[in-house]
C-alpha cells in the first residue's frame, strides 16, 4: 500500500517514465512532468533527438522493465517489437571476426525507441494515481531546512515529498544544488567526439540469413563502428559512426561508402542493394559523462537523480536504458528499505554498484582509440590486449559468445571474463586455431595472451 502522498520525476523519458512507476508502489500520486508537446502514439518526441537512431533493448533491461510493467514484452511483439535470443538470432562481429552462435538464454527486443517509449508513455500513464503534464518545464527546486519540497514551473509551484530529476544529459541538477549552497558532485568526462548518422532501408525476410540484428565493433585499424536492427514494420534501422568528429555521410551512396570501410563486410553487403525508405539522420556525443553523487557528504533530503542525468554513456554500446531500467529497480527498493529518510545515500550507493560495471567497459574500450581524450592506465591496456584474443576464441567457442553478453546485458560482473575457466576456455581456443594454421592434428604452439604487454594498448 502506498505511505507517501506526491512524488514528481522531471523528464518523460525512459528512464523517468520507468522511474515514475517505481515510485508508485509507495506513493498516492506521482507527477511526471515534461518540457516537450508529447507526441501521440509512436511519434518521435523532439526532446529525444537520438530517438531516430538504433536502440537495442538488452536482456537485463526487458528482464527489469518486465519486473516494472509485467506483460511489456508480449505487448511490443504484438505491435511489431521483436524478442529474439541475443547470441542465437545475433550477428556479432568484434576484431573483424563473428561470434559463434548458440542458444544463450538472453532475450532482447529489437524495437524502435519511438515504439518503446510511447508504449511505455502508455503504460505508465494508465497506472492509477500517475498524471503526465506536458510543456511542463521545471524551472527550479523549491527548498526548506535542507529538504526539496517542490518545483517551479513556467506557470506554477508543485509540491512533493520526492522530486526525482530524469531530465537527461542536460540536467540542471548540478546548478539547483549549487543555488541551494550544496557542493557539486564530482564529474568525471572522457571526450570522444562520438558522430554517427543513421539510415531506415526495407527489410526482406531472408536479409541476413534471418538474423535480426549486425553489429560490427571498431578495431585498432578501424575506429568506425555500424549496426542494424531489424524493428517493427519490416524496417532496418541502420546506424553507422567514427570516433573523433569522423561524421559518416547522410545520402545513400556517401553512406553505403561509409559501411564498406568497417572491420567486416557485413553491414556494406546489407545496405548495398536496399531500398532506403527515410533520409539519412546525424547525431553527435561528445563525451562519456559520469557525475558522483554517491561521494557528497552532503545532499538535500526529498531529491534523486537518474539516467542520463547521473551517467551518460556512449550510446554505440547501447546500455543506457538497461542501465536506466535499474536504476528504476532500486529507487524502488531505497524506498522500499527505509522510507524517505537517507533514501539519497542509499539510493546513490546502489547505483553506483550498477553504474561501475558499464562504465569501466565503455571508457576501456573508448580509450583504445586516439582520438579519445582520457587517462590511460596500464590496467585499462592489459584489458583491452585480452579482449582481442577473447574475442578471436569467441569465434570458435560459442560458450565464450555467451559469457561476453552475460557482461554486455549487464547481467554477470565484467571480472567474470577473466575468471580461470574463461581464461582456459580462451587458451584453448587458441591453441586449437595454432594447431590448425600450422596443420598439426590437435597440436601446434598457443598464441600468447600477453595480458600484462603494453605492446597491445
Amino acid at each position: 500500500m502506498p505511505v507517501h502522498d506526491h512524488a514528481i520525476v522531471i523528464g518523460a523519458s525512459v528512464a523517468g517514465l520507468l522511474a515514475a512507476a517505481a515510485l508508485t508502489d509507495t506513493f498516492q500520486s506521482v507527477t511526471i512532468l515534461d518540457r516537450d508537446t508529447l507526441p501521440p502514439g509512436t511519434a518521435h518526441r523532439r526532446g529525444t533527438a537520438q530517438s531516430r537512431h538504433a536502440h537495442g533493448l538488452l536482456a537485463r533491461g526487458r528482464e527489469a522493465m518486465e519486473e516494472l510493467l509485467p506483460g511489456l514484452t508480449e505487448e511490443l511483439a504484438a505491435q511489431g517489437g521483436m524478442p529474439r535470443d541475443l547470441q542465437l538470432h545475433s550477428r556479432w562481429i568484434s576484431e573483424g571476426r563473428p561470434m559463434a552462435k548458440a542458444d544463450s538464454g538472453l532475450i532482447g527486443v529489437t524495437v524502435s525507441r519511438a515504439l518503446l517509449e510511447g508504449h511505455l508513455r502508455r503504460r505508465v500513464a494508465a497506472i492509477p494515481g500517475v498524471r503526465v503534464l506536458e510543456g511542463r518545464a521545471v524551472l527550479g527546486l523549491v527548498a526548506c531546512g535542507g529538504r526539496v519540497t517542490g518545483v517551479v514551473t513556467g506557470t506554477e509551484t508543485l509540491r512533493a515529498d520526492l522530486v526525482v530529476d530524469a531530465s537527461g544529459r542536460g540536467s540542471q541538477a548540478p546548478r539547483w544544488l549549487a543555488e541551494m549552497g550544496y557542493e557539486p558532485a564530482a564529474e568525471e568526462r572522457v571526450r570522444i567526439e562520438l558522430c554517427y548518422a543513421t539510415r531506415v532501408y526495407a527489410r526482406k525476410p531472408d536479409d541476413l540469413d534471418g538474423d535480426q540484428t549486425l553489429v560490427t565493433t571498431p578495431t585498432d585499424a578501424v575506429h568506425r563502428a555500424g549496426v542494424a536492427l531489424a524493428v517493427e514494420g519490416d524496417r532496418w534501422m541502420v546506424t553507422v559512426g567514427g570516433y573523433g568528429g569522423d561524421q559518416p555521410p547522410l545520402d545513400h551512396e556517401g553512406f553505403t561508402a561509409f559501411t564498406k570501410t568497417l572491420a567486416a563486410p557485413d553491414l556494406y553487403e546489407l545496405v548495398r542493394d536496399a531500398e532506403p525508405i527515410e533520409e539519412g539522420r546525424p547525431y553527435r556525443t561528445p563525451a562519456n559523462v559520469r557525475r558522483r553523487y554517491e561521494r557528497l557528504a552532503r545532499f538535500p533530503g526529498g531529491f534523486l537523480v537518474t539516467g542520463d542525468a547521473v551517467c551518460a554513456f556512449n550510446p554505440m554500446y547501447g546500455q543506457g536504458m538497461t542501465v536506466a531500467s535499474l536504476e528504476a529497480l532500486a529507487l524502488r527498493d531505497a524506498i522500499a528499505g527505509g522510507g524517505l529518510d537517507g533514501v539519497a545515500r542509499r539510493f546513490f550507493r546502489s547505483i553506483r554498484k550498477v553504474v561501475d560495471g558499464p562504465w569501466d567497459v565503455v571508457v576501456g574500450g573508448d580509450l583504445r582509440f586516439p582520438e579519445v581524450e582520457g587517462v590511460r592506465t596500464r590496467k585499462a591496456a592489459m584489458v583491452n590486449a585480452y579482449l582481442r584474443h577473447f574475442h578471436a576464441a569467441a569465434a570458435r567457442d560459442p560458450e565464450l559468445g555467451r559469457r561476453f553478453l552475460r557482461v554486455a546485458n549487464l547481467i554477470d560482473p565484467p571480472a567474470s571474463l577473466m575468471k580461470p575457466s574463461t581464461l582456459l576456455r580462451v587458451w584453448r581456443a587458441g591453441r586449437s586455431a595454432g594447431a590448425r594454421a600450422e596443420g598439426l592434428p590437435g597440436g601446434g604452439k598457443a598464441p600468447a595472451l600477453q595480458v600484462g604487454s603494453n605492446d597491445s594498448a
